[in-house]
C-alpha cells in the first residue's frame, strides 16, 4: 500500500505541475430542444478550424453539463448524440481563458424527417467508471417480474431460489432503493415483494463504493432506482401483466409538471403464486436413522402499493421533495410435505404427511422528505438535507396438521403465531463543493435508527386435543440499532487523470433482548472506513481505474433472531443473537475499452474478509440446525469481464463472466474448517431486431458448483427467452417472456461430516408472462425509462 500511495502522490504532483499555464476551457450544457431535458453522455468534440481533425473531446454528465480543455482558441466545436442532429459552433467567445456557451439545444432527428420514425434506445447494460447500470425497461424477459427476478438479470449479481443475493459470488450485499436503505428491501419484509419490474428505472451495481456511501455491505452495494417522470405537462403509462403460474398485475404511473410543481404517483396491484418443490434427507451415521421429506409449498400473495409525491421548486436553486408510499401484502402459504423415517436394514418405520395453512397480513409504509439547494456559483455546488421514515408489520398465523400414512405418528399438530414490526428512521446531510475547475470536496453525515420487535408463540396439541404453549420455543425478541456516520472526500480531476481520497467514521450501537429468558446482547463499536479511487484516461477508447475501500456487514435481524419456522421440524434455520459484524477490504483494478461496435470492462479484484459470517450446520437428535457464526477469514481473487458487442443493427450481445478463487481459514468448536475452492458463472444475452418494432431476446446462465464450509452446492444452467412488439411508434408495447425455459434453475446442496449426511434440493419451475403497456402524454411506454441517454 505504501508503494501505491507513493505512485499516486508522484502522479498527482506531475498533474499539478502541468497546470502552470491557465488552461483554455469551454463550458456549457446540452439540452433536448423539445423538452428542455438534459442529454447525458452527448459528445463534445473540438476540431481544428481548417480541417476535421479532432484536437480535444469530452462527454456531458448526467445533467448535460461539460467542461472541455482545449489547446487553442482557433477551433470548431461539434456537439452530437445518437438520434439528434449534430450542432456545429464556429464562433466561440473566450473571456480570458474561459468560454461560457450556456445552453446548447439539440433537435431530435425524428422531428426533422418527414414521416420517418427514428428509434433511439439506451442499452440494456451501461458500463461506467464507478458502477454498472442495468436499464430495466430494455430487458424483455423482465416483463411482469418481481424485483428479485430483475436482480438476477443484472451483471455481477446472482439470486438463488431461496432469495439469497450474491455479488461476485459473495453475500453481505447492501440493497438500497433510490440511494437509501429501505424497509421494502429488508429480508423480513418479503424482500422487494411489492416492487415489480414496471416500477424500476435502473439497477446500479457498485462493487467498490467511495466513503460517501454508508459502509454497510461487505461485498458492495446494489441501488434500485425507481421511476419518477419529470417531463413538463401531463404524462403517464399503464401496464397490464398476466402469467403462469398465477402472476397478474396492473400498474399505473402518472406525473404532472408545471413551473413550480412536479406531481408524481405510481399505483400497482396484483396476485401471484410462487410454487416451490423441495426435498431433503438427513442421515445419522451413529444410529443409522434416515429422515426424508419431499413436498410442494406455495406463497400466494395479493399485493397493493401506491406512491404519491411532489417536487416543489421554490426557485431555480431550491427544491423540496416530499413523497410517501403504502403497500399491503395478503399472504396465503399452503404446503404439503411427506416425511419418511427409516432405520437401516429395518426399512421404513413410519411415514406421515405434514400439511400447513399459513396466512399473513403485511402492511408497509414510508415517507421521504428532501431539501436541495444549488449554489449560484456552480450547479454542482449542492447542499442536501433529507429524512426518511418507514414501517413494516407482519401478523402471521400457521397451523400444522400431521396425517399418519404408515407406522406410528411421532409428532403432534402445532400452531404458531408471529407478531412483528420494524421501524426505520434515517437523517442525512450531504454537501458537495467543486471549489475550482479541478478540485471537489464532499462531506456529510447520516444517523440511522432501526427498532424491531418480534413475538413468536408455538403451541403443541395435547392428548386431550387442546393446544398448550411450548415454552422452549416461545419468546419475544427486541432489536435496537443506532448507526452514526460522518464522511469527507476530496477529489482532483482533469482531462486525463483523476484521484479521489475519502474517509468515513461510523459508530454502531446494537442491543438485542430475548425477553422471556432475559438474554441480552449489547455491542458498541466505532470503525474508520477509508477509500481511494484513481483513474487515468489514455484516449477516448481506453481508460484505467483503480480503487480500494473498507466495508462492513452488520448482522441483520434475521441473522440474530433465534426463532425459526417449524414447517420442516427436521431442518431448522435460526439466528444467532451473539453474532458479530464482518469486515472486508476490497481492491480492484478495472480497464474500460470503448469502440464503435463494442465496449468491455475487465476487472481484477481481491476481497479480504475477516470475522466472516458462515452458515454452520449442527446435527442434534436427527435434526439439522443451521445457524450463522463468525468463522475465520476469506480471501477471494477474481477476474470479471462485462461487455457489449453489436456486430450490426439487428444483433446485440451482452456478456458477464466472473471467475474467483478463494481461500477459507477458520475453526469452529475445535474443528478445522479451512479449505480452498473456486466459483464462477457466465451470463450471455442476445437481442435480435427481427424487423422494425419487433425484438427477440435470449439469456443463458451458468453457475458453477462451489465448495462450502461443510459440503458443496451444485452448479446449474438456465435459460430465459422473450419477444417484444412495439405499437404506435413505441407508445404501446407487448411483451411475452418465459423464465427458466427448461425448469433447470435449482438449489442443491450436500453437507457431510463424520457423524451425519444432509441433502437439500429446491426448484421453482418455469414462469410464462404476457404484458402490455401504453404511454400517454409526452412519455414513452413502460419498457422505456422516460429519459434518453
Amino acid at each position: 500500500m505504501n508503494r501505491i500511495f507513493l505512485i499516486i502522490v508522484l502522479a498527482l504532483g506531475w498533474s499539478l505541475s502541468a497546470q502552470g499555464q491557465p488552461p483554455l476551457l469551454i463550458k456549457g450544457q446540452v439540452l433536448e430542444s423539445a423538452t428542455d431535458q438534459p442529454i447525458p453522455y452527448s459528445s463534445v468534440i473540438a476540431m481544428q478550424n481548417d480541417s476535421v481533425t479532432s484536437i480535444a473531446g469530452t462527454t456531458t454528465d448526467m445533467e448535460g453539463f461539460f467542461v472541455l480543455k482545449v489547446p487553442t482558441k482557433d477551433l470548431i466545436l461539434q456537439v452530437s448524440f445518437i438520434g439528434y442532429a449534430p450542432l456545429f459552433i464556429d464562433s466561440i467567445d473566450f473571456q480570458g481563458n474561459i468560454a461560457q456557451l450556456g445552453v446548447i439545444k439539440l433537435e431530435s432527428t425524428s422531428l426533422l424527417l418527414d414521416q420517418a420514425e427514428v428509434e433511439t434506445e439506451q442499452s440494456v447494460m451501461e458500463f461506467r467508471l464507478d458502477k454498472r447500470v442495468f436499464n430495466v425497461g430494455q430487458d424483455i424477459s423482465s416483463t411482469g417480474a418481481g424485483a428479485m427476478e430483475v436482480l438476477n438479470q443484472v451483471p455481477s449479481v446472482n439470486v438463488d431460489i431461496e432469495g439469497n443475493i450474491m455479488l461476485r459470488g459473495n453475500g453481505g450485499v447492501q440493497i438500497l432503493i433510490n440511494g437509501k436503505p429501505s424497509v421494502l428491501a429488508d429480508e423480513g419484509s418479503n424482500a422487494l415483494g411489492t416492487i415489480t419490474a414496471d416500477m424500476i428505472e435502473r439497477v446500479e451495481v457498485i462493487t467498490n463504493p467511495s466513503a460517501k456511501y454508508e459502509a454497510e455491505g461487505s461485498s458492495g452495494i446494489i441501488n434500485i432506482v425507481l421511476k419518477k417522470e419529470e417531463k413538463k405537462g401531463t404524462n403517464g403509462s399503464i401496464s397490464v401483466n398476466t402469467g403462469i403460474p398465477d402472476n397478474h398485475s396492473i400498474g399505473i404511473s402518472l406525473n404532472h409538471r408545471t413551473e413550480k410543481f412536479n406531481f408524481f404517483t405510481q399505483f400497482g396491484a396484483g396476485y401471484r403464486s410462487l410454487p416451490r418443490f423441495s426435498e431433503t434427507r438427513n442421515q445419522n451415521f451413529e444410529n443409522n436413522l434416515t429422515i426424508s421429506s419431499d413436498g410442494v409449498s406455495y406463497r400466494n400473495e395479493q399485493f397493493f402499493n401506491i406512491t404519491l409525491g411532489s417536487d416543489y421548486y421554490l426557485n431555480s436553486r431550491n427544491i423540496i421533495t416530499l413523497s410517501g408510499s403504502f403497500a399491503l401484502e395478503d399472504e396465503d402459504q399452503p404446503s404439503d410435505t411427506d416425511f419418511v423415517i427409516a432405520n437401516g436394514e429395518e426399512g421404513i418405520g413410519s411415514s406421515y404427511r405434514r400439511e400447513e395453512e399459513t396466512t399473513a397480513i403485511n402492511p408497509k409504509y414510508q415517507y421521504d422528505l428532501k431539501y436541495e439547494k444549488t449554489f449560484k456559483n456552480n450547479k454542482e455546488h449542492v447542499l442536501q438535507l433529507s429524512t426518511l421514515g418507514s414501517f413494516f408489520g407482519k401478523d402471521l398465523n400457521s397451523e400444522f396438521f400431521n396425517i399418519s400414512l404408515s407406522g406410528e405418528q411421532l409428532d403432534p399438530d402445532q400452531q404458531t403465531e408471529t407478531s412483528f414490526f420494524q421501524q426505520d428512521f434515517i437523517y442525512q446531510l450531504d454537501y458537495t463543493n467543486p471549489f475550482n475547475e479541478f478540485w471537489t470536496i464532499e462531506t456529510g453525515g447520516l444517523y440511522e435508527v432501526n427498532d424491531v420487535g418480534n413475538e413468536f408463540t408455538v403451541r403443541n396439541e395435547t392428548e386431550e386435543g387442546t393446544f398448550e404453549v411450548d415454552s422452549s420455543f416461545t419468546n419475544s425478541f427486541d432489536f435496537d440499532q443506532r448507526v452514526l456516520g460522518v464522511y469527507s472526500t476530496i477529489s482532483f480531476e482533469n482531462n486525463k487523470w483523476g484521484i479521489k481520497l475519502g474517509g468515513r467514521l461510523e459508530n454502531t450501537n446494537l442491543e438485542t433482548l430475548l425477553k422471556t429468558t432475559d438474554q441480552r446482547n449489547n455491542q458498541n463499536y466505532t470503525n474508520f472506513f477509508p477509500s481511494v479511487h484513481s483513474s487515468y484516461k489514455f484516449n477516448d477508447q481506453f481508460s484505467l481505474q483503480a480503487g480500494y475501500s473498507r466495508r462492513i456487514f452488520r448482522p441483520r435481524l434475521w441473522d440474530l433472531n433465534p426463532f425459526f419456522n417449524v414447517r420442516n421440524i427436521y431442518n431448522i434455520r435460526q439466528g444467532n443473537p451473539e453474532l458479530g459484524p464482518e469486515y472486508a477490504d476490497s481492491y480492484e483494478l478495472t480497464s474500460i475499452y470503448s469502440f464503435d461496435k463494442a465496449s468491455i470492462n475487465t476487472s481484477i479484484y481481491h476481497l479480504h474478509t475477516t470475522d466472516i459470517v458462515e452458515r454452520v450446520t449442527r446435527f442434534v437428535d436427527d435434526v439439522s440446525i443451521v445457524q450463522p457464526e463468525n468463522i475465520g477469514t476469506k480471501d477471494q481473487t477474481g477476474l470479471e469481464i462485462n461487455g457489449k458487442y453489436q456486430p450490426n443493427k439487428w444483433w446485440t450481445m451482452n456478456g458477464d463472466f466472473n471467475y474467483g478463487w478463494f481461500s477459507r481459514n477458520g475453526q469452529f468448536q475445535a474443528q478445522d474448517l479451512s479449505f480452498n475452492g473456486t466459483v464462477w458463472y457466465v451470463k450471455m444475452t442476445h437481442r435480435f431486431r427481427v424487423k422494425k418494432g419487433l425484438d427477440l431476446e435470449s439469456t443463458i446462465n451458468y453457475n458453477s458448483p462451489v465448495v462450502t464450509l461443510q459440503g458443496e452446492v451444485s452448479g446449474f444452467a438456465s435459460a430465459d427467452v422473450g419477444i417484444r412488439k412495439k405499437l404506435w411508434k413505441g407508445k404501446g408495447v407487448i411483451n411475452l417472456s418465459v423464465r427458466d425455459v427448461f425448469a433447470s434453475r435449482i438449489r442443491e446442496s450436500f453437507a457431510q461430516q463424520e457423524d451425519f449426511f444432509l441433502y437439500s434440493f429446491s426448484q421453482r419451475g418455469r414462469f410464462i408472462r404476457l404484458g402490455f403497456s401504453y404511454s400517454f402524454g409526452k412519455g414513452e411506454a413502460m419498457s422505456y425509462t422516460g429519459r434518453r441517454r
